[in-house]
């Protein structure tokens, strides 16, 4: 992996505590990136921060090292139960990442860290919060539930983590948010970090409502996009759609593919044409069970499964290396969205390739996503060269009923 996408200051003039800097360099982490350069002598300095950078360029990271070490070099007294920090992620997938990247950092700390999700394994988190955690990772809803249910405190928490902050408000889940704000010390009282990969308005609002005069860091990037993604974008017919992806894919030397769509209805079509034409893909949407999901995200992330057809719920929070393309088969509704769907390749100063189908359906969003991002896509007609012939039937996809023949409609 290329290494300029890091700056010169190392972890080690950072005075981080011996067990993180441990940590660390079992990891092979030897120099910060900016984000974490530019937020993490402020953070070490028990100072708030409201931070925006690209993703995958180490937020979490920044946020996780800030927060252990506060909670590493701070006397606790004798008469006083955890948890000490809480971080909060509007998906589950994000919690999960953050949670194996705690984990990792902090393997030489001793803390026990609990990741908190809906979906899957209630009565498993239940007992990890009855045993005791130093850290709790995790969504909003399944953590109030065991809050409201009295299975852990928020009384001695010591640092506040919100990621994604922009997500939150997209994902609805500022109520829940500032329910449980409100029900931890007051802001002066504990270390505020927040970080997103935008800062609205609204977000700041909500950090100036919530925090202690954080610092706002903020990483420019040339571009709103992934400085090393390689974006194209064909204009083309509905009926054409399945054509061009099917002839894009077999033109590639895609080693992970993500292919993003705006419904589960056209994930399972356009997976149901992947795998009857001999393409190895599954889906990984709202509705798939969670221990189902982390088994499919596994299989792409080990190779076992090149192609992963994704809806929206899969835009953000999820860390996988080396994914070689990203393919809007619909270009997203909302301009944020396009950039975190592309985001998911050219990660931690790798490159990438993001190509976008411009259809009769969501064409409209493209001067909004161009707009946004400050340029032109670059783009033209789908030539007829790429679009595959001899196409076979969809497979049929698990659980869904057949079509009826005849013209038919399921009532």
């Amino acid at each position: 992996m290329e290494q300029d996408h890091l700056s010169e200051t190392t972890f080690e003039s950072l005075a981080l505590h011996e067990s993180l800097l441990t940590g660390l360099k079992e990891a092979g982490f030897e120099r910060c990136t900016p984000i974490q350069a530019a937020t993490l002598p402020l953070a070490l300095q028990r100072k708030d921060i409201a931070g925006q950078a690209q993703t995958g360029t180490g937020k979490s990271a920044a946020f996780l090292l800030a927060c252990m070490h506060l909670l590493m070099t701070t006397p606790v007294a004798a008469d006083k139960k955890g948890p000490w920090a809480i971080a909060l992620a509007p998906t589950r997938e994000l919690a999960l990442q953050i949670h194996k990247d705690a984990v990792r950092l902090g393997w030489f700390t001793g803390m026990e860290f609990a990741c908190i999700y809906g979906g899957t394994g209630y009565e498993s988190q239940r007992k990890t919060l009855e045993a005791g955690a130093d850290i709790v990772i995790g969504t909003p809803g399944r953590i109030i539930d065991f809050y409201k249910q009295g299975v852990f405190s928020l009384d001695n928490i010591e640092v506040c983590i919100l990621d994604e902050a922009d997500r939150m408000f997209d994902m609805g889940f500022i109520a829940d948010i500032r329910y449980l704000l409100r029900r931890m010390p007051p802001p002066d009282k504990r270390l505020n970090l927040l970080f997103s990969a935008t800062l609205s308005e609204r977000v700041r609002e909500l950090a100036y409502e919530h925090m202690n005069e954080p610092e706002a860091v903020t990483i420019e990037s040339e571009t709103i996009t992934a400085d090393r993604v390689r974006q194209q974008l064909y204009h083309v017919q509905n009926t054409d759609k399945i054509p061009l992806l099917l002839g894009i894919l077999g033109q590639l030397e895609a080693t992970r593919t993500l292919i993003f769509v705006n419904t589960k209805r056209d994930a399972d079509k356009v997976t149901g044409y992947l795998r009857g034409n001999d393409i190895k893909a599954a889906v990984i949407s709202g509705d798939i069970a969670q221990n189902k999901r982390e088994q499919l995200l596994g299989e792409f992330q080990n190779g076992k499964l090149p192609v992963l057809v994704a809806t929206d719920v899969a835009a953000r929070g999820l860390h996988i290396p080396e994914v070689s393309h990203v393919i809007n088969y619909d270009l997203p509704q909302d301009p944020e969205d396009y950039v975190h769907r592309i985001g998911r390749t050219a990660r931690a100063g790798a490159a990438g390739d993001a190509i976008s189908f411009a259809c009769e359906s969501y064409v409209y969003s493209l001067p909004d996503i161009e707009q946004y991002i400050d340029q032109k896509i670059p783009s033209e007609m789908a030539p007829e060269s790429l679009l595959a012939t001899d196409i076979k039937p969809p497979a049929r996809m698990p659980g869904r009923r057949p079509a009826r023949r005849n013209g038919a409609s399921a009532s």
